[in-house]
């Protein structure tokens, strides 16, 4: 995780050397600055010399915390042409020059501001100000929940409803793909299918009327084709058998194929829009890869590759298991097939 801190006086550039000082033994890693001309020099703070705008919106789309030092309004108008959305936008903590209040200003579940006040206000012996309506109400909080595990929303809608009815005081709905461990709220029903509720899973199966799906990051695709695939033939022919299996494109953490393809332009210019690794393996390496139900072989494959089964070996290498989620798909020269790497869902941090 990525903070920076701004801040405009000498006793506020001194708070933000203790945060500098601190962060970083929270595994943050943070830089410091003070937008004052004639700012006392300290170690780990630099003076900002550009206007604040253009460090705003440098920062806005490169950290992952942002922490003002001084009024909230110079925080929130700093900010504001650059608010997006609650998926991507940064954490934004709004600090008093005395260091007596620590503010949540943005993304307090999913960005993790509300966490990050209050670390900042230990660090400073300060009160963390949480404002967001399930904390107050202490409530469980989905889309924290969400992001703490990496896990993406469909739907930030769906979210919203959920956060209503908890605060409201009716129970909605848990389900998931996977076993639960830890104790869950009370106010989430495993059993009773309420209208509103969320499902962590990967394959789009509502089981309420209402339903919020948190998708883990750990589908691996495995991935052959044909020498200069274009990248959109790729994507083409995986979002289809995606799309087939009902499995969202977001639980994709990882693309594999044989070393063969490691230059396979297509394939990488796929791993890269996705923003997920692409990983490549052996023949030898993937010739150990064992199934559940064998492979789909093929000797025009094998003849060239040294293996019968590119894909699905990839897959189940990179997910480390010996079940498919799609077997071998073939259409125009591309192959595919996927995998999913084990999971359970733990209710504490």
């Amino acid at each position: 995780m990525k903070a920076e801190i701004i801040s405009f006086t000498d006793h506020g550039a001194r708070l933000a050397q203790n945060l500098a000082e601190k962060l970083p033994e929270k595994n943050i890693s943070c830089r410091a600055w003070v937008k004052k001309k004639d700012a006392a020099l300290l170690e780990h703070v630099r003076i900002l010399s550009s206007p604040l705008k253009e460090w705003t919106c440098e920062q806005f789309s490169k950290a992952d915390v942002l922490i003002f030092i001084g009024a909230a309004g110079i925080a929130v108008r700093s900010i504001a042409p650059y608010i997006r959305s609650k998926k991507t936008d940064p954490a934004v903590l709004s600090v008093d020059e005395q260091g007596r209040h620590v503010i949540a200003l943005l993304s307090g579940h999913i960005g993790g501001a509300n966490a990050m006040a209050r670390l900042v206000a230990e660090i400073l012996d300060a009160k963390p100000i949480i404002t967001t309506a399930t904390d107050l109400h202490g409530k469980f909080a989905v889309d924290a929940f969400a992001a703490q595990r990496g896990m993406y929303l469909d739907s930030m809608e769906t979210a919203k409803e959920i956060a209503a009815e908890l605060v409201a005081g009716r129970r909605v709905g848990m389900r998931s793909a996977w076993p639960i461990f830890g104790v869950v709220p009370e106010e989430l029903d495993t059993k009773g299918v309420p209208p509103v509720g969320f499902a962590v899973d990967i394959r789009k199966r509502p089981p309420f009327a209402h339903t919020l799906f948190l998708v883990p990051r750990i589908t691996v695709l495995g991935i052959g084709c044909r020498k200069g695939t274009e990248e959109t033939r790729v994507s083409d022919v995986v979002m289809q058998a995606l799309e087939e299996h009902q499995i969202f494109l977001e639980s994709v953490c990882r693309i594999t194929s044989i070393d063969l393809k490691k230059e396979e332009k297509g394939i990488l210019a796929f791993s890269e829009r996705l923003g997920v690794p692409f990983e490549t393996y052996t023949s030898g390496e993937l010739a150990q890869v064992e199934s559940e139900n064998g492979f789909e072989e093929s000797d025009f494959v094998r003849s060239v590759t040294g293996i019968g089964n590119v894909c699905e070996r990839a897959a189940l290498k990179g997910a480390g298991t010996r079940k498919l989620l799609i077997v071998k798909t073939a259409r125009e020269g591309v192959t595919v097939a996927a995998a999913a790497m084990d999971y359970a869902v733990w209710m504490e941090d």
